[in-house]
């Protein structure tokens, strides 16, 4: 009999079916925003630029350990992830950007992107919860405390 890791981690495949479901849509939506990030570290201009340009490659650095995060459990809970760009523009609601330069622009855009994400997580955190799977509970509550963070120091860099 060949053992698999829901049967380690003792949880049942078919209840993690909607969790892993959920971090598919959080994948996709991760590889947009990420995408859309390394444009606006490109493309940032004007007189915020260089602490702009930092700041979005902090930001798509971090998107890109939460991509591999994420992309790791969707294994462990026995899913596939997907990897495919044409895959992750089906699903995700993260759409991508045209060319942005200002850095007022594309911070409020941000906003929108980390209030989609946010909407994502929490709705895996309670389909993680229902199953007793307390490893996926970490790792989104983990994201969300970060997105929240970024949430409050972009709208503090805005006012």
């Amino acid at each position: 009999m060949i053992m698999k890791t829901l049967d380690y981690l003792q949880l049942d495949s078919q209840k993690t079916n909607k969790t892993v479901d959920g971090l598919q849509k959080l994948l996709a939506n991760l590889q947009l925003y990420y995408t859309n990030l390394r444009g606006f570290h490109w493309n940032v201009k004007g007189e915020q630029f260089f602490e702009a340009h930092e700041k979005f490659e902090e930001y798509y650095d971090a998107a890109a350990d939460h991509i591999d995060e994420v992309a790791e459990r969707i294994l462990m809970l026995g899913g596939v992830p997907a990897h495919n760009f044409s895959d992750y523009l089906k699903t995700s609601d993260i759409k991508e950007s045209g060319v942005l330069t200002d850095p007022k622009e594309i911070y409020r855009l941000l906003l929108d992107y980390l209030k989609e994400l946010i909407s994502v997580e929490r709705s895996v955190l309670e389909s993680a919860s229902e199953t007793g799977d307390e490893g996926t509970v970490a790792l989104i509550s983990d994201l969300i405390s970060g997105h929240e963070k970024n949430v409050w120091m972009i709208t503090a860099t805005l006012s």
